[in-house]
């Protein structure tokens, strides 16, 4: 789906670099089946569904692995993460994808098979209804532990993204959390990764930081509340990944949700 005429056709990211050490498992993360199916599967899918056509997958830890499971998919290309030096490094790995694209760009996570193709397209609607350099999907959690909190002005605008480690009490009890799922403009995110550093205790480059240095030289950066709750569930372990199968066979059962399961 075009953001606007005279812009590109919508791609995404996907990052699937990791090796996901607490899955008791030889394969990438995002190969672990999830419901039968590799998790990444349900990302692509749901990326697909929303009418994105095409997707560049940053693969890293056993990367012949990934690029087999896409063998002969057009649709699908690969940017290689050698080193694991964070998510915004990641991004970074796809500097050849997005030097000449002029649409919009999703980041989002390999490991996140309850991603929706409705919010996807809620993003990518209001993308096209506006002038944003960054959209974020976000969505409130009755627990938020563990997650960044959407802080927002008097007047709910964005103004950043605080971690679970960083904040203080007030901040604690925003219910609105950050689950990676970003919309950008191309070249604004091209110009936000220059100015990316790794001087954080990881020593790692985020994407969590582009949106506010977007906002720091004054471009447009909001989060929508559009994504649904089951969003917000990611794998790390296979205690997440159980709660995740039980989550799908819940939505597919229920035909009034859209699952990014629908096709398997």
């Amino acid at each position: 789906m075009p953001a606007a005429s005279s812009c590109d056709p919508a791609l995404a990211i996907v990052l699937a670099a990791g090796q996901g050490t607490r899955m008791k498992s030889e394969l990438p993360k995002v190969l672990v089946p999830v419901g039968g199916r590799p998790m990444v599967r349900y990302v692509i899918d749901a990326v697909t569904d929303a009418g994105i056509e095409r997707s560049v997958v940053v693969i890293g830890y056993r990367a012949d692995l990934v690029r087999a499971e896409f063998d002969g998919e057009a649709n699908v290309s690969f940017a290689e993460q050698r080193e694991q030096l964070g998510t915004g490094h990641a991004v970074m790995m796809c500097r050849d994808q997005l030097a000449d694209h002029t649409g919009p760009v999703l980041v989002i996570a390999g490991d996140s098979p309850m991603l929706q193709a409705s919010s996807i397209q809620k993003l990518l609607d209001a993308y096209s209804e506006g002038n944003y350099s960054c959209l974020l999907g976000t969505v409130e959690r009755e627990d938020p532990t563990g997650y960044g909190r959407i802080v927002r002005d008097s007047n709910g605008s964005f103004i950043g993204i605080v971690e679970e480690k960083d904040a203080n009490d007030a901040q604690r009890a925003i219910r609105e959390i950050n689950v990676s799922t970003y919309l950008f403009d191309s070249q604004e995110l091209l110009k936000a990764l220059d100015k990316l550093t790794d001087q954080n205790a990881q020593g790692e480059y985020y994407i969590t930081d582009c949106p506010a240095i977007l906002l720091e030289t004054g471009k447009n950066v909001q989060a929508l509340k559009v994504l649904e709750p089951c969003e917000a569930l990611s794998i790390n372990s296979m205690e997440e990944l159980a709660e995740v199968e039980i989550e799908l066979q819940r939505l597919a059962g229920d035909p009034s949700q859209t699952s990014a399961g629908s096709k398997g």
